[in-house]
């Protein structure tokens, strides 16, 4: 199996497997962006590791790329493993990630959680750069909520603060954006929702700043007038890259550039 060497300058690819699409693209290290246009292949069901795995590879292929890749998943991962499936298949769980993705593209593969490696750019590439000095919190609404929690510039790893009780239930049945459609909310209906989360949050955590991120980041216009904390609310910078963005840079700090 290859082991990638990462140089200063060099260029990654960067995957982010959601929970209904896979996305790809290659990352210019230096200036964190995409060099690419950003490949979407729908995440298969069941999202099993094979049948994942597989997609993945057909992202690699679509790129005809040989370098080094990163991979975000939505699960905790601890030294490579797989301990949670909120939005993939269950049969992750116990699944050695790393030996999984480095074994089908036959290289190292680096694999970190998807809202971690969401927050790695945005704190890295993104508004957030002025903030590395407080508590940040990165929330990422989609399917689910994914979380990234930074003291002062240091990651906490895994935080999975969708998982939060609210009214009897895990917040990201009740707040995701995937609820929002789901149940036909308005975006002030929804944002109400989205508040008493952030409230919640915050009464635990007192960040200085939420970075509020996934597809919705991009009509930020429509539900930000209604939030309403302590703490400052941006949206995302780098949108929905922030995923591809933040796996690529994982895997290039791993490589040790």
């Amino acid at each position: 199996m290859a082991q990638q060497e990462i140089q200063p300058g060099a260029h990654v690819l960067g995957i982010d497997v959601g929970g209904s699409g896979i996305k790809g693209g290659i990352v210019d290290l230096d200036a964190g962006r995409l060099l690419t246009d950003r490949h979407r292949i729908a995440t298969p069901q069941p999202a099993t590791p094979k049948a994942v795995a597989k997609t993945v590879r057909k992202l690699v292929e679509h790129f005809t790329w040989d370098g080094a890749v990163g991979v975000a998943i939505p699960s905790i991962i601890r030294h490579g493993i797989v301990h949670s499936a909120a939005n993939i298949d269950p049969s992750w769980i116990g699944d050695d990630a790393v030996a999984r993705f480095s074994g089908v593209l036959d290289r190292t593969v680096w694999v970190l959680n998807d809202a971690d490696a969401a927050g790695l750019a945005e704190l890295h590439f993104g508004h957030a750069r002025d903030y590395a000095d407080g508590v940040v919190i990165l929330l990422t609404f989609g399917t689910g909520i994914g979380s990234a929690i930074f003291v002062e510039g240091e990651l906490l790893p895994n935080s999975e603060l969708g998982h939060l009780e609210l009214n009897g239930d895990d917040a990201e049945h009740w707040a995701s954006a995937k609820v929002r459609e789901r149940d036909n909310l308005s975006w002030e209906e929804w944002a109400g929702r989205v508040n008493t989360y952030l409230q919640h949050v915050e009464f635990l955590f007192s960040p200085d700043l939420f970075i509020i991120g996934g597809g919705v980041s991009r009509r930020s216009e429509k539900f930000f007038p209604y939030l309403e904390t302590s703490a400052r609310i941006i949206a995302a910078d780098l949108e929905n890259r922030a995923g591809v963005v933040g796996a690529a840079w994982y895997a290039a700090q791993k490589g040790e550039i």
